[in-house]
């Protein structure tokens, strides 16, 4: 993967947080959920405060199954980056296609998430 290459050949690269992101999310729609949970937790070990990370590392555990895992990584990802949750899962960024938006939130409803019950937190 070019990601890992360009890793790799800068390891302190300034946008590794990014990077890593970028490998976590391409993995989950890539529904390869076990190598995406890998990869955020290498993110959140690294990065602990890089918040964009846990809706995604919720997703893939609700896709697995792993409910308790994924209740606290939900948690997380809306505590830690609120307006990010909205723009993202709620309210899907424009640049978001419609089918990725759906795929993440499905994972999320099977983390635990429900948006009727979200919405003032």
């Amino acid at each position: 993967m070019a990601l890992n290459a360009c890793i790799r050949l800068d390891p302190r690269d300034p946008y590794l947080a990014v990077r890593l992101l970028h490998i976590a999310c391409g993995l989950y729609f890539c529904g390869e959920y076990e190598a995406s949970i890998e990869a955020a937790k290498r993110l959140i070990r690294s990065y602990p405060d890089f918040p964009m990370i846990y809706r995604w590392s919720a997703a893939a555990l609700g896709q697995l199954g792993r409910a308790a895992e994924a209740k606290e990584e939900l948690e997380k990802a809306i505590s830690r980056a609120p307006g990010a949750f909205d723009m993202y899962v709620r309210n899907r960024a424009p640049w978001f296609r419609p089918e990725d938006h759906a795929h993440l939130v499905d994972g999320l409803r099977k983390a635990g998430w429900r948006q009727w019950e979200n919405k003032g937190r």
